[in-house]
């Protein structure tokens, strides 16, 4: 799965953010990550965050 983030990873782009299940279904979740902060823990373990729309300047 391309570009999937674990929680305390370094958020790259600030934008939304999906949480993706284990096995990299989308759980229907959304963060909005700000680039340079780090990802927040899930709410179960295995899941993962993908960006679904990147923040326009």
């Amino acid at each position: 799965m391309p570009n999937t983030y674990k929680p305390g990873q370094t958020v790259p782009t600030s934008g939304q953010y999906g949480v993706n299940g284990p096995k990299g279904g989308n759980t229907g979740k959304e963060i909005t990550g700000v680039k340079g902060k780090t990802f927040p823990p899930t709410s179960k373990p295995g899941q993962s965050y993908g960006l679904n729309d990147k923040t326009k300047h």
